[in-house]
């Protein structure tokens, strides 16, 4: 398997899982390391469950196909079937698509697990000595969060504008009056957007009316799978 950008935050989100072991608690809901794993290794092992993972009516179908994956393999069997990548038929398995379906995922499920561990800091764009340059993590999330925040704030009741702070850039993710602006790094704008209010390192500019709407869809800090 190619390894491009996806590959690194792969390795580094398998070690996470090993080191942490499967009751280390995420900010995914009601989900456990344990839990996690089986989600990653069930996305890219079990065709027919993928329709869940964008389609609400049919997200039944995946959650039965996620404990399925649990009964039939022990917690550091889907660690390593994780770190190992897809079957050999999956279109993830060419870098360029796996940067394209999967940097942004293994990004926000590495800090889910991270910034819900007791003790750790984030550290959200850190990459290994010798994998590159984070900025271009940075960049590429920033690109992702377009689409996303369209979709995450699509029924927000107040405009949301996202602005970064590690370089210029900024995105209307909500045309609608009273604006509210969150600022700060891409990597932290992304883990607001997808719902880990509380532990997304951003400042928001607005009234206290707006901020708190902005924050509304979910519990703070919850976060979504």
């Amino acid at each position: 398997m190619a390894a491009g950008r996806a590959g690194v935050r792969r390795e580094i989100l398998a070690d996470l899982l090993r080191d942490l072991g499967p009751a280390s608690p995420t900010l995914c809901a009601g989900w456990t390391a344990h839990d996690l794993a089986a989600h990653l290794v069930t996305r890219e092992r079990v065709p027919w469950a993928g329709p869940g993972l964008v389609v609400g009516a049919l997200h039944g179908l995946t959650e039965r196909a996620e404990r399925a994956t649990m009964r039939a393999h022990n917690y550091p069997e889907l660690v390593e079937m994780f770190r190992a990548g897809p079957p050999w038929w999956h279109p993830t398995r060419f870098a360029p698509l796996d940067d394209a379906a999967n940097l942004v995922e293994f990004f926000v499920h590495t800090e889910d697990l991270r910034r819900a561990a007791p003790g750790r800091l984030p550290a959200a764009a850190d990459v290994p000595a010798g994998a590159g340059d984070a900025a271009v993590d940075r960049d590429a999330i920033w690109a992702a969060l377009r689409l996303i925040g369209l979709a995450e704030f699509r029924h927000s009741a107040v405009g949301v504008v996202a602005e970064r702070t590690d370089a210029p850039g900024r995105l209307t993710l909500r045309r609608r009056e009273p604006v509210v602006e969150i600022v700060g790094p891409p990597e932290e704008l992304l883990l607001f957007a997808f719902g880990r209010y509380a532990a997304a390192q951003v400042e928001l500019r607005g009234t206290p009316e707006a901020v708190a709407a902005v924050a509304a869809p979910t519990p703070a800090g919850a976060g979504n799978r």
